[in-house]
């Protein structure tokens, strides 16, 4: 296995003002200093500017857009300038206009995923560690937070099976049979795992048919319809199901009647008919009351489950019907992404009720896609800029021959493809669709608002801002050339060359300016007996000493909090030299480089914090003598009533 080697991304730190008092104490604690009163308050300004942009770009180098080269990796982040940037493809980013909420993407855990994963033997323990790490992990892996596992069989699972399966040609109206043990031994430990690892993972459960004594042929494959009779049964069978997972400590959060009702006559894999006027009369009549009687009311019911050109036929009537669209369990529409170019249903159907979540639910890659970087791509902006607020796949995993599968799709391709008794059995394999899907979940969490940004078809986008006021911009140059990308934003912008076949997302803090000159908080830091933070003879060179020294007015203790927690004087950043974490570590100043060693935070006890070594800015010796260097130490008593130690400090 190759584990893919995946930056930590940490959402940036909004821009907050430093209201400094002077003091006749100073607060510090451990690494290079907090020459900040105790007082100290920070707030954030109205406007920002100068803020700090990361990169991140996956880039292939096939017709195929299958072979990944780069991988989200991280690039050297730039900063916004003032002004408007106009060369090559222009974006605006408005973080003004908001709209639908996100509320996850990821894949399915499929019987063939769970299998592969787990019982298969395939994957060593620590393996299997691993790979749920990069998976679902919000730091250390992509953070896939949405899962649609399937309730019984589907066509990517090793055999045919139902939660309550019963020999020919008998029934159990009162599901006394009803379990879900074949779950118990991969998906559902699974599930529980990718959930305990992201806990803002949602989970939606679709079955691909009802047991086969509800249908009208008894045939579990067949695409014969749900007999009447049994419609109560089977709001049942979803009861159950939500409260045995619930059971097991997993909670279910969507549900659909039905995976694609009108697909597919003529399988070996689990199918059920429906119609629309059935699907209506079944949620309405049995499947929301049943959910309600047995007081479920955090599990949401989607209509459709099936393409975009399917909507009239399956789902129209049953989204029309008020008595289910006003209910509190209806989540929405479910759709799938299999007629190409037909997103726009999505924003048809918002504009009809606004009201109503848009939920992308299965899309597989696979060998039939000419160009899988592509298709992944323009999925996830096309998807979410016509409303969507979730994005899955369809097979978290697949082996190296595209299977196991019980006559279903076996030219489909997985997130991961698992190797199991072939040459290399026990690898896994990352695929460019896992980096895909990272361009988006790694950066956008749930909770996020999709915000404006400009449509192009040469650089195609979307932009979100985070619940923390983050901002995310997903960008994909499918050309064959690198792009000029100019991105505004309120009164800046930065301006990016996005490589050809190259995913990217960039992302960023602080609050957009007005078009008026936004500026970032400047002033003076104060610390123990009133001296300031100085720039040593106010030189501009790299590694020139930071000191404590008499207070003056001049620019060289004007220091500005950027809204990427960057302390700036005279166009430099405050820097712990060498990204040293040890006490005594000196503090420079440096060209602006993004990195750790550059980063600030207040402590409630008026110290600044670098968060990357967990040490703060000292004045070594609580000294009061002016032109001592600041450097790193421990963090001194509180000082005595004889009053603080005069020691010069160490340079």
């Amino acid at each position: 296995m190759s584990t893919p080697s995946l930056p930590r991304a940490h959402p940036p730190t909004r821009s907050r003002r430093i209201k400094v008092h002077r003091s006749t104490s100073l607060v510090a604690a451990a690494l290079g200093g907090s020459l900040v009163a105790g007082a100290a308050v920070f707030a954030a300004p109205a406007n920002a500017a100068g803020e700090a942009v990361n990169i991140w770009l996956t880039t292939t180098n096939d017709s195929g857009g299958r072979n990944v080269v780069r991988g989200l990796q991280q690039q050297s982040p730039m900063s916004f300038a003032s002004g408007t940037g106009s060369s090559g493809v222009t974006v605006t980013v408005n973080e003004n206009n908001k709209h639908q909420q996100f509320v996850g993407a990821g894949a399915s855990m499929t019987d063939t995923s769970g299998y592969l994963l787990n019982s298969s033997g395939a994957l060593s323990a620590s393996t299997r560690s691993s790979v749920m790490t990069a998976l679902f992990d919000p730091n250390n892996g992509i953070g896939l937070d949405f899962l649609r596992n399937p309730m019984g069989a589907s066509d990517l699972a090793r055999y045919n099976y139902s939660y309550d399966d019963m020999p020919a040609g008998q029934t159990d109206p009162s599901l006394a049979k009803f379990s879900i043990s074949h779950d118990l031994t991969d998906i559902l430990p699974l599930t529980k795992q990718a959930e305990q690892i992201n806990p803002n993972l949602k989970l939606m459960m679709t079955p691909w048919s009802a047991p086969a004594w509800m249908k009208s042929d008894g045939n579990f494959t067949s695409h014969s319809f749900l007999q009447s009779q049994y419609y109560a049964a089977y709001a049942q069978y979803f009861v159950k199901t939500i409260q045995a997972y619930q059971a097991q400590g997993v909670h279910v959060d969507y549900v659909s009647a039905q995976n694609e009702p009108g697909c597919c006559d003529g399988s070996t894999y689990p199918t059920m008919n429906w119609n629309g006027n059935g699907l209506d009369y079944f949620t309405v009549t049995d499947l929301l009351p049943a959910l309600h009687s047995a007081g479920i009311t955090t599990t949401k019911d989607l209509a459709l489950d099936w393409n975009w050109s399917s909507y009239a036929g399956y789902a129209q009537q049953e989204v029309d019907d008020a008595t289910v669209r006003n209910d509190s369990l209806f989540g929405g529409v479910a759709w799938h992404g299999y007629d190409e170019g037909s997103a726009g249903e999505q924003t048809t159907v918002h504009n009809q009720y606004p009201n109503i979540g848009q939920f992308d639910t299965e899309h597989s890659g696979g060998t039939w896609i000419s160009n899988q970087q592509n298709e992944d791509m323009n999925n996830i902006i096309d998807y979410t800029r016509n409303w969507g607020q979730s994005v899955v796949k369809w097979s978290l995993a697949v082996d190296q021959n595209m299977g196991p599968h019980n006559g279903g799709c076996g030219t489909c391709t997985g997130l991961i493809t698992v190797h199991n008794g072939d040459s290399r059995s026990g690898q896994v394999d990352y695929t460019v669709e896992y980096y895909d899907m990272g361009q988006l979940t790694k950066f956008v969490k749930p909770g996020a608002h999709r915000i404006d940004s400009t449509a192009s078809s040469t650089v195609p986008n979307v932009a979100w801002i985070n619940p923390d006021g983050s901002k995310a911009l997903v960008a994909y140059n499918g050309s064959g050339s690198t792009q000029s990308l100019a991105v505004n934003w309120g009164n800046e912008h930065f301006t990016y060359s996005l490589p050809a076949a190259t995913s990217a997302t960039f992302t960023w803090a602080g609050t957009q300016g007005n078009g008026g000159g936004g500026t970032s908080p400047t002033g003076q830091i104060t610390g123990y007996g009133g001296l300031c933070v100085d720039d040593a003879a106010a030189s501009t060179a790299n590694g020139n000493a930071i000191q404590v020294y008499t207070c003056n007015g001049t620019n060289a203790q004007q220091w500005t909090v950027a809204s990427n927690s960057t302390l700036q004087v005279l166009g430099k950043c405050m820097d712990v030299v060498g990204g040293g974490t040890a006490n005594g570590t000196k503090i420079d100043l440096y060209d602006c480089n993004g990195t750790g060693a550059q980063v600030w935070q207040p402590q409630a006890n008026g110290s600044l914090l670098n968060p990357q070594s967990g040490r703060c800015l000292d004045d070594t010796g609580w000294s009061t003598t002016p032109a001592r260097s600041c450097r790193s130490g421990p963090a001194p008593a509180a000082p005595t009533s004889s009053g603080p130690s005069r020691e010069p400090i160490d340079t």
